[in-house]
Formats: C-alpha cells, sequence, structure tokens
C-alpha cells in the first residue's frame, strides 16, 4: 500500500522505480518492503505499489520532482537499509525501463560453470587452470596471455569430451533463459558475448533463446584440440565493440541497452550500456 507518512511532497508524475527482490525460501519480502519504505518515506512517497511475483519481487513507484538527485539518494537508502539482509534492489527511471538490447557474458553469468576450468578438469588440470581464471577475471593477468595459456594445457583433448562437459557441467543460471526468452517476446535482441568458446556459446545461446553469439574458435585438427585458439581473440574490447555495432546497426538507443557479466573483461562493455 502506499506510504502516507509525512514526506516532501512530490507532484510530479511518475518517474521512477524501485524494484525489491528476494529469495522467497530465503528472505520474507514483507520485511524488506518494511525496511524499504521506512528508507524511502524521508525521500519521497511511494505511488504505487505492484506485485510482480507473490513473496518474491515488487515495484515501488515514485514522482520525484528532481529524479537526478532522487535516484542516487534512493539507492543509497536502499544499500542501508537492506544491508544485513539477503535482497536485492534496482531503482531506476520508468523511461527506457523496457530494454530493446541485452549483451550478455555466458560463463559465471548466463551459466553456473567455468567451461575452461571445466574442461581442465577432465586433463587432470583444474585447479591449476582454474587459479589462472580467477586471476584473469580480476584483472590481474593479460587476458589475451592468460587465455592461450590455459587452451595449451587442454591441447589433446577430443570433441567427444567436449560435448560431455557440455552436457555434464553447464547449467544454466537460474532465471536466465526466463529473462532470456521474455525479453525475447517484448522484441528485444539479445546477444551472448564470450571469452571462452563457441563450442559452447553455440549451444548455451540455442538453448537459452540468444538471438546471436560470438566467442573465440578453438583450434582442432581430426577432432582434437591443438591447444591454439583462433585470432583475433574476443576480450574487453571486442564485448564493448559487439556492443557498440549492434546499438548502430540497429539503432537502438544507448539508454534502451544493458549489459550484464561478472569479470574484469566485462567492464567495459557494462561502462558501455545505459
Amino acid at each position: 500500500m502506499p506510504n502516507h507518512s509525512a514526506t516532501p511532497m512530490c507532484d510530479a508524475p511518475i518517474n521512477s522505480v524501485a524494484t525489491l527482490i528476494v529469495k522467497p525460501q530465503d528472505t520474507d519480502l514483507g520485511r524488506v518492503l518494511h525496511q524499504a519504505r521506512q528508507a524511502l518515506a524521508p525521500l519521497c512517497p511511494i505511488i504505487k505499489e505492484t506485485v510482480l511475483a507473490a513473496n518474491e519481487a515488487m515495484d515501488l513507484y515514485f514522482s520525484a520532482p528532481d529524479l537526478n538527485s532522487f535516484l542516487p539518494k534512493a539507492r543509497h537508502a536502499l544499500k542501508t537499509a537492506l544491508a544485513d539482509m539477503a535482497a536485492d534492489f534496482v531503482v531506476q527511471p520508468t523511461k527506457n525501463r523496457k530494454k530493446r538490447l541485452l549483451v550478455a557474458d555466458m560463463d559465471s553469468t548466463m551459466i553456473t560453470a567455468e567451461c575452461v576450468d571445466e574442461l581442465a578438469d577432465f586433463a587432470g588440470l583444474k585447479d591449476k587452470v582454474a587459479a589462472i581464471t580467477e586471476a584473469a577475471m580480476r584483472g590481474e593477468l593479460d587476458f589475451e596471455r592468460a587465455l592461450r595459456e590455459r587452451v595449451l594445457l587442454l591441447k589433446g583433448l577430443d570433441e567427444a569430451t567436449l560435448l560431455r562437459c557440455y552436457q555434464d557441467r553447464v547449467i544454466p543460471m537460474a532465471g536466465a533463459e526466463t529473462l532470456i526468452r521474455t525479453m525475447g517476446a517484448f522484441g528485444a535482441f539479445t546477444m551472448l558475448v564470450s571469452g571462452g568458446f563457441t563450442f559452447f556459446t553455440q549451444r548455451v545461446a540455442k538453448r537459452l533463446g540468444f538471438e546471436g553469439q560470438r566467442a573465440n574458435r578453438l583450434s582442432m585438427i581430426d577432432g582434437v584440440l591443438t591447444g591454439d585458439v583462433e585470432s583475433p581473440i574476443v576480450d574487453a574490447t571486442t564485448k564493448r565493440e559487439t556492443l557498440e555495432d549492434l546499438l548502430r546497426d540497429k539503432d537502438i538507443a544507448r539508454a534502451d541497452s544493458m549489459a550484464v557479466g561478472d569479470g574484469a573483461n566485462d567492464i567495459l562493455m557494462l561502462k558501455a550500456a545505459a
């Protein structure tokens, strides 16, 4: 219900929304909502509340006279109020909320695994490769050099092993397919772009419903990995360029785009999106 406590007047049309998200098995949405109401009341009254998913997600709508001032203050207020609760939140303008373009990383973003680490497990080298992966994702190593170093360790694995790795180890992240297919149903273009390998992105893109995919191509001879990866390498710059190219080619405004990723090589892409 709307918050009727004494708050600054907000006479402008609805122009912003705070979305609260929890895992019902872990967190009570009602408690999160109570904390959010108290945190946001001094900033602007809640004009409308809409349940998106029972016990899981809801929207709180606002009419903020000064949107540029309200958004950062609301984000800070919720971050403080919900710091000790297992809850996510998003505060954004209502304009351009429904995005027309999504560019997404794959490993540990759209799927739960790091494919190169799982492949290394079949070669008995998972710990060694995973350590390189973690350092690269933190931005501590040159991405291309780290990629080539790991791929060299995979030399000799055959295509059947790659397929087994995909079938046994690649699990979609919870909600990933729902996100991609829902955006697609509303006309958005979805692109999977990864510093990983096309062997996996092609299959994951089809499985989740992405319209396009781009990644590195493993070199093979007679169905066996040579230990090399074909140039050019898909890296942080490539990811950003992919987003920029799609904005231009599909005539999509930057404000209508979004990107998602988890590593240092995703930062340029994330900054390029709205």
